[in-house]
Formats: structure tokens, C-alpha cells, sequence
């Protein structure tokens, strides 16, 4: 089984992890994981706290000559910023410390997080609650996606919607061709003249000290048949991943392939016609399921697609009550992003990667990157059989 946990606060000393169970024999080096950190740090609406920091994991235990062991891999992302938070953040009792944070936001875990684990201070809730989090995710998700690639699946994302702006993606475009138009805009979207409307909409929620959220898709290629399973409710797929994409901060929804678009359908306009190609075995028609049926993986790309809400730190803050006085007060604020929605792309890829990369290792299941392959290329020629 794969398995990670993270720790760390966004103002602390860094972020760390430990990823258990990568087979050993894989190849893995701190740039690859570096790439898609920094990839998480671009994009139009970001705030002030991604021009001090410059994310790379350093990798500290698991990887020996460029591959990995088989052992728990250690990863830490330290960071810059802790110069400028020693004393608000140390771990050592201090004489005169920080005032608390006494006002909390609307829609963050500030208020139900205090009542929760009984502080105070809000700052003991919104330093581990913060988004920051997320990269620590991003680095166990690039392990993840190099297990993946090694296998011939590719991890694409892009932003489709945000506010009131939508992109309209041309159809029968390969996903990994979106993907590369997507890497060159600034907002992530593979659609130009959406993606100025989205500049738009973010700077004008800039202006107005407000914040603006939007829908991401994230699809991974060359997926297996088999993957997950139908014989328990948490063995389902489609289920594992609605749960680790649901889980990023700010993301209120998540769908897959057609998602909420179905409701609307009947089952004729809905449903993936099978057909069966010489050579090249089962396929379907259209990929309306997200190549996802009954908790298994079918073949065709997983797509997972993702709400994001408008951040709940907002320059022009809302009506919020201080804890101490119970007295009608603005929310607290401080140093923040207005449109997170590009970045969250990369988060997404993720934990798609991680849960995909989780449930290939259950289902070819090896100590080393060769077993794995020999299992894998006998799966593949016994479903070939069924052709």
C-alpha cells in the first residue's frame, strides 16, 4: 500500500513528509519534484507570499544514486519566510509572545477548528489549515506521477472555468495537447480568449479587495483496465478519487467525466457505447463515464474535474465576531491570493496521480519497479486474450 503523511504549518520552519511503500528501482531525482512545485507556484491572482518563496524538496532518506530504495522517501520544503516568523511561530515557550488572532474568517476552519481543539488563538488553526499545505502534496503527488509514467499513463490538467468566464475547449483535442497550451497561460487554460476574460474577472476581484474561485480537470491517459474495484464501497476508484480531490482546500464539489451534466441526460446520451477493435481489443465510443465504470478503471482516461470556491481571506474583509470581545468585528486578514484556481491544477494532478499510483501498486503489486513490470506486462497480455 502507498501512504503519506505531511506535516508542517505555512509560517513554520517547513514541510515535511514520508511516502511508504514505492518499490524500489525507480528512478527519482529532486529537479523532477522541483518542476512540479514550481509549477504549482505560477499563475495569474497569485499573492505576495509565492515571490518569497522558491519551493524544492530536498530529499533526505529512500533514494540512493537516483533511484529509489524501497524504504520510506523523506521529503522537506523549507521555508524562506520562517526568517521573518521565528518568534510568532516557535516551537519554545516565549516570554512575550505574538497577540493572538481573535477574528475569524467566514468560510475558513478558524472558528470550528478553535471550538474543536480549544485555542484561543486562531493562528494555532490557520497555520495547518492554510493552503500551503498543498505542497507538500504537489511533491508526494511528483513521486507518484513518476511510478505512473513509467508505465506509460500521463497526468494532464487545465482550468476550464473562472467566475463567470469559460472556456470553450475545441473538440477532439488530446488532453495532452490541452495540457501544453495550458502550460503556457497564465491562468492555465488551454483557451485564449477565455483566458483573457479570466484575467479580467481576476483583476477586477482584485480591485475590489474580493476573491473569485472556478472548475479545474485533471485526466490521466494510458490508465489500465482494472484499476479499483467494485466488491466495496471503499475499493471503488471513482469514489478514492472524488474523496483525495475533494480534500484540497477550497474545493466545494467534484465530478467525473460528465459529472452533474448526466442529471440532465437520458441514458442513451449518457451512457459509453462498446466496441471491439482487431488488435486492439474493447474501447468505447465516447468517454462520457471518465473511464471510470462500477469503481473500475475501463481503459479509456480518467477525468476528474474540481470546484474551487473563492478563498475565504478577503482584502475587504467580511463580518466576523472577535472571540474575546463577542464584539461585531471585520474578519482578520493578511497576506493572501485572489484566484487560486490555476495553482490548484497542480494539487489536483496530485492527488489524482497519488491515488492512481495507489491503486495500480495494489493491483500489480511488487517490492521493485522490474516485479512490477513483469506483473503489469502479464496483466496486459491476459486482457489482451479477451479480444
Amino acid at each position: 500500500m502507498l501512504r503519506f503523511l505531511t506535516a508542517g504549518e505555512s509560517h513554520g520552519q517547513g514541510l515535511t513528509t514520508i511516502i511508504e511503500g514505492m518499490p524500489a528501482g525507480l528512478k527519482l531525482d529532486a529537479d523532477y519534484i522541483a518542476h512540479h512545485l514550481w509549477r504549482r507556484q505560477q499563475g495569474f491572482g497569485r499573492g505576495g507570499r509565492m515571490k518569497i518563496e522558491s519551493d524544492r524538496a530536498e530529499i533526505l532518506s529512500g533514494v540512493r544514486f537516483g533511484k529509489t530504495l524501497g524504504s520510506p522517501i523523506a521529503l522537506v520544503i523549507r521555508n524562506k519566510d520562517w526568517v521573518n516568523w521565528q518568534e510568532r511561530m516557535s516551537v519554545e515557550p516565549i516570554e512575550s509572545p505574538s497577540p493572538p488572532v481573535e477574528v475569524p474568517r467566514p468560510g475558513h476552519a478558524d472558528l470550528a477548528g478553535m471550538m474543536k481543539y480549544d485555542f484561543r488563538d486562531l493562528r494555532n488553526i490557520l497555520e495547518r489549515a492554510s493552503a500551503r499545505e498543498t505542497a507538500a502534496r504537489v511533491a508526494v503527488g511528483a513521486v507518484a506521477r513518476r511510478l505512473l509514467e513509467e508505465f506509460g499513463m500521463r497526468v494532464c490538467g487545465y482550468v476550464t472555468q473562472i467566475g463567470p468566464a469559460k472556456a470553450d475547449l475545441p473538440e477532439g483535442s488530446s488532453f495532452e495537447d490541452l495540457t501544453a497550451a495550458a502550460e503556457a497561460s497564465p491562468v492555465r487554460c488551454p483557451d485564449e480568449e477565455a483566458a483573457q476574460k479570466m484575467i479580467e474577472v481576476i483583476t477586477e476581484a482584485k480591485r475590489a479587495g474580493d476573491t473569485v474561485g472556478g472548475v479545474f480537470e485533471v485526466a490521466v491517459t494510458g490508465v489500465p483496465v482494472g484499476l479499483g474495484s467494485h466488491v466495496h464501497w471503499d475499493r471503488r476508484l471513482d469514489g478514492r478519487l472524488a474523496q483525495a480531490v475533494m480534500s484540497i482546500q477550497a474545493v466545494k464539489g467534484v465530478d467525473i467525466g460528465l459529472g452533474f451534466e448526466t442529471a440532465t441526460r437520458l441514458g442513451s446520451a449518457v451512457h459509453d457505447e462498446i466496441a471491439l477493435e482487431p488488435g486492439k481489443g474493447y474501447l468505447r465510443y465516447t468517454n462520457h463515464a471518465g473511464g471510470l465504470e462500477g469503481g473500475i478503471s475501463n481503459g479509456e482516461p480518467v477525468v476528474v474535474r474540481a470546484m474551487i470556491k473563492p478563498i475565504s481571506t478577503l482584502m475587504k474583509p467580511l463580518r466576523s465576531v472577535n472571540i474575546r470581545t463577542k464584539e461585531t468585528s471585520p474578519a482578520h486578514a493578511e497576506r493572501s491570493d485572489v484566484c487560486v484556481v490555476p495553482p490548484a491544477v497542480v494539487v489536483g494532478e496530485a492527488m489524482a496521480a497519488i491515488v492512481l499510483a495507489e491503486a495500480f501498486l495494489v493491483k500489480f503489486g511488487g517490492d521493485s519497479v522490474s516485479e512490477l513490470r513483469r506483473n503489469f506486462d502479464a496483466y496486459q497480455e491476459h486482457v489482451r486474450s479477451y479480444a
